[in-house]
């Protein structure tokens, strides 16, 4: 059996921004501690310091960690207190969803300008198919260096990408280029490439499936692909053991897909102290349900089921849901819905985490919308509708329910009256 390998850095000739990229269509374009580079472009002074970007409170998690932070051992999913213990001279700072959109839309639109086959993975990463664009802008290479060129000099950002014959491999290939860099796998050397990596490279392994296959002598993705398919299936199952014996021989067939369909919407916050105000909750679940609304109608998107999420200081997380009797994307609708859940559930007890989630989403412009006898012609769609369009000129911090005026912040646990 292979000896374990870290994931290897940039630097092998074999796999080099130049290597053969004949028959290697496939680019992810990963970009680089998006937060934390958002919010340095945003204040140049902040330019080689150590930047953490994620809850500032003691529940708080890191989101985002620049490359200067990382160096420190900050990671993604870090609870805060732990990367302010390793990192304490690192600015921390709240993120600004708003702004990362912002960003994420211009640079997935620099990914459209050179092929419509663009698959957004989140906000800071993406597949494309290049096959159809080698006529007009070049090899695969040499697309991935214009994006990389537009990137940088458009945004202010930088990005790293892998170019490979598959989406997996492109994926590997990018983690392998970062930061800022570029990696070609070749077709024919994609076996030499992948079995020297560790079997926790592969999509589907977690700690948990590593530590299995570890004790079956399995270190790496080499080790797997020769493995027995019986003792695979006998650790895994059947399903898991099909799918990582696939990936570790190179095979994965699946096509970029530029049709993302989102299957939900929501918001949820984690308190700094465990709370059982039920004024203090119900504050929490309105700017929640705020959040779910604008976000549902930037997307052009309804739900047709409302679901709560409420974490108990215990640990314990209950959900519930209602189905409405027609989808919506009213922050009021959602909120209502959400509240007579919560006031149905009683909990009775202190309360860590609440959410709000839209489900069984459908596109607004393919839903009619039923009136109601009674009501009028103009309603809480058409405000929503109205603070959306003032948000977008000035800022959505400077509109919105007057019950959150001067309301408590739930993440920080005092009054923060609203600017």
């Amino acid at each position: 059996m292979g000896r374990s390998q870290s994931l290897p850095r940039g630097g092998d000739p074999r796999f080099g921004p130049d290597a053969d990229d004949s028959g290697s269509q496939v680019l992810h374009v990963d970009m680089d501690a998006f937060f934390a580079s958002v919010e340095v472009r945003r204040r140049p002074e902040l330019r080689g310091r150590p930047v953490v970007v994620g809850g500032v409170g003691p529940r708080g998690v890191v989101s985002s960690a620049s490359y200067e932070a990382r160096r420190y051992g900050v990671r993604s999913a870090m609870p805060t207190m732990r990367a302010r213990a390793i990192c304490p001279h690192a600015v921390y700072l709240p993120p600004d969803f708003s702004q990362y959109t912002a960003a994420s839309r211009a640079v997935m639109q620099i990914f459209r300008d050179v092929t419509p086959l663009v698959e957004p993975l989140s906000l800071d990463e993406a597949f494309l198919d290049v096959a159809g664009a080698r006529r007009l802008f070049g090899p695969p290479a040499a697309i991935a260096r214009r994006i990389r060129e537009r990137v940088a000099t458009e945004q202010g950002l930088t990005c790293s990408v892998g170019v490979a014959p598959s989406k997996f491999v492109a994926k590997l290939g990018s983690t392998r280029a970062k930061p800022d860099g570029l990696l070609v796998v070749p077709a024919d050397r994609v076996l030499e490439f992948l079995h020297p990596l560790p079997v926790g490279a592969l999509w589907g392994v977690g700690e948990r499936s590593a530590e299995t296959l570890r004790r079956l002598g399995l270190a790496t993705i080499g080790d797997l692909a020769e493995a027995p398919f019986g003792m695979l299936r006998k650790a895994l199952g059947a399903a898991s053991a099909t799918h990582l014996h696939e990936l570790a021989r190179g095979r994965d067939p699946r096509s970029v897909s530029p049709e993302h369909v989102e299957k939900s919407i929501g918001a949820e916050v984690t308190f700094d102290a465990d709370v059982d105000d039920p004024v203090e909750i119900r504050q929490a679940l309105l700017a929640l349900s705020e959040k779910v609304g604008v976000r549902l109608r930037r997307a052009g998107q309804v739900g047709r089921t409302v679901s709560l999420k409420v974490r108990l200081a215990d640990f314990r997380t209950v959900n519930r849901s209602r189905t409405l009797g027609v989808p919506t994307d009213v922050a009021r609708e959602l909120f209502d819905t959400a509240w007579a859940l919560y006031t149905a559930l009683d909990p009775g007890e202190r309360i860590r985490l609440v959410g709000v989630r839209a489900e069984g989403l459908a596109a607004v412009a393919e839903t009619p919308r039923q009136l109601t006898l009674g009501a009028p012609e103009h309603g809480w769609r058409e405000a929503e509708a109205a603070a959306d369009a003032a948000a977008a000129r000035f800022g959505r911090s400077v509109i919105g329910p007057a019950s959150l005026l001067g309301k408590r912040d739930p993440r920080r646990g005092e009054n923060q009256p609203r600017p």
